[in-house]
């Protein structure tokens, strides 16, 4: 409701002609280019708050993966506010910790 009441606020132009963007087209242009910059569909809907919807699989997923979705979420601010070089700086950070190899547990 915030980002809704924001938007409705500052006007924000939706690609609609005479409507105002709205927060579902905000969280849909999110998922969109999470997918396009190949970040994980995990890191992606726990970003967006959505829960894993397999019982089972939600039994023994239970992490938030906060340390992976920072850097994520760094390089989305980055491309909303059109800050390239941050951009690009947030998204070679999160490769590695996306990419990082796990310790064994032996």
């Amino acid at each position: 409701m915030t980002m809704t009441m924001f938007l409705r606020g500052v006007d924000a132009p939706s690609d609609t002609p005479k409507r105002t963007a709205t927060a579902h087209g905000f969280r849909s242009s999110f998922r969109d280019w999470c997918s396009e910059n190949n970040y994980p569909r995990d890191l992606a809907e726990r970003a967006l708050a959505h829960t894993v919807q397999n019982k089972v699989e939600a039994a023994y997923h239970r992490t938030d993966l906060l340390e992976q979705r920072r850097p994520m979420m760094e390089a989305w601010e980055a491309f909303v506010v059109q800050r390239k070089k941050t951009g690009e700086e947030a998204e070679q950070e999160a490769l590695k910790h996306i990419f990082k190899p796990r310790a064994r547990s032996d």
